[in-house]
């Protein structure tokens, strides 16, 4: 595993991380295999690790704290986030800070998740969606310097609404956000025009995440794919998503080196972005979880294949599906 500079905390964090959504409230999922994977990435060297209260209303966050038990030995970062108080994901224009993230909430979930995470002070805590429009209101600023003050805190950070890369760039402007989570992957490649570079002037780290763009890069959905009743992913790939999803999935596959899997490339041509702190896969099996962490080898695509790769780029806005 190679590590990576986690901005300008200093952190050295593995470039292969660990995204726990899927294993805090996807369907399908079993609470013994999820531990194994997660102990199995620290053995092979992952130390980052992104949950949220929202995935399971905690359970991510437990899973984390079982995990970090069994290695008392090693530093196992984590970073979590606070749901928007008025649980609607993303957020919308207009919507206003304090009733989002009001001062008080920030804190009382910033608690919750110390007690489910079982340790004194989180390493990044997030918020789950963000609108740049409260760049410069002092409420959560004020916030998160009283968290940090108090030793509950070691950094902080946004997760960006999917498809709003600009959603943050004011933020990162006010120099008071240590890290930004965006969708960055082979169709997603929107975050390279302007926020990727502002995240390298003031030296942020950056959270790469949904490098498989939800199972579309791993090659294996079809017009066919259908989820257990409830899977969020039936509301995500509607008949249009999915079939377009498909579409370009398939074509994308005649670029696949003959030693290398979709999901391998898709994952190495993240990697070659070294404003890219650490990428994180959702992976609920061990398959998975030697598979991705393989791919930290250092072993770059070649420059043709990265450019043909980037013709693959798929523009998008947010829409009613998509949220």
């Amino acid at each position: 595993m190679i590590y990576r500079t986690f901005g300008r905390t200093g952190w050295q964090v593995s470039e292969i991380g660990y995204g726990m959504w899927g294993m805090g409230g996807w369907t399908e999922s079993d609470d013994a295999e999820s531990l194994r994977s997660l102990h199995l990435s620290v053995e092979l060297g992952c130390n980052f690790f992104d949950a949220a209260w929202a995935y399971g209303s905690g359970h991510s966050e437990k899973l984390f704290s079982e995990l970090a038990r069994g290695h008392l030995d090693k530093k196992l970062y984590i970073a979590t986030k606070i749901p928007p108080k008025n649980r609607i994901w993303p957020t919308r224009r207009g919507f206003k800070l304090e009733d989002v993230f009001p001062a008080d909430y920030i804190k009382e979930y910033t608690e919750k998740s110390l007690e489910n995470l079982g340790v004194e002070t989180i390493d990044v805590q997030q918020f789950h969606v963000w609108e740049d429009d409260w760049a410069e209101q002092d409420e959560w600023q004020r916030a998160l310097e009283d968290l940090k003050r108090a030793g509950k805190i070691r950094a902080a950070g946004i997760s960006i609404n999917r498809w709003e890369p600009w959603n943050a760039i004011r933020t990162v402007r006010t120099g008071l956000i240590d890290s930004v989570q965006v969708i960055y992957n082979v169709f997603d490649q929107n975050p390279n025009d302007e926020l990727l570079p502002v995240c390298a002037e003031f030296n942020i780290g950056v959270i790469a995440r949904v490098p498989f763009d939800e199972g579309s890069l791993t090659g294996a959905l079809t017009l066919d794919s259908k989820w257990s009743e409830g899977d969020w992913r039936n509301g995500y790939f509607v008949s249009e998503n999915l079939q377009a999803s498909v579409t370009r999935a398939d074509a994308l596959k005649l670029l696949v080196p003959a030693n290398m899997t979709m999901p391998e490339m898709a994952l190495r041509w993240i990697l070659a972005n070294k404003t890219v702190s650490t990428v994180i896969p959702g992976m609920r099996k061990e398959k998975n979880v030697r598979a991705n962490s393989a791919a930290s080898d250092g072993i770059l695509l070649s420059d043709e294949l990265m450019r043909e790769i980037e013709k693959h780029r798929w523009d998008r806005t947010p829409t009613e599906w998509s949220q």
